[in-house]
């Protein structure tokens, strides 16, 4: 099955532009929704056993 883009709501803009849209939307959302895409994120990167243990408490560089 073939999928086609909607191109009536595509949209052109700069990268500065989202730049700003992601930090004001960031900016607004709550801390429930940061920790969740933060925790989703760490599983895409890390694989789901990276949010089943416990995070490494202090970094130290020399």
């Amino acid at each position: 099955m073939e999928t086609r883009m909607d191109r009536a709501c595509a949209v052109l803009s700069t990268t500065e532009e989202l730049e700003a849209e992601d930090a004001r939307y960031w900016a607004a959302a709550s801390y429930g929704e940061k920790l969740a895409t933060i925790t989703y994120l760490r599983e895409c990167f890390y694989g789901p056993e990276a949010t089943t243990g416990r995070l490494q408490g202090v970094y130290s560089v020399f």
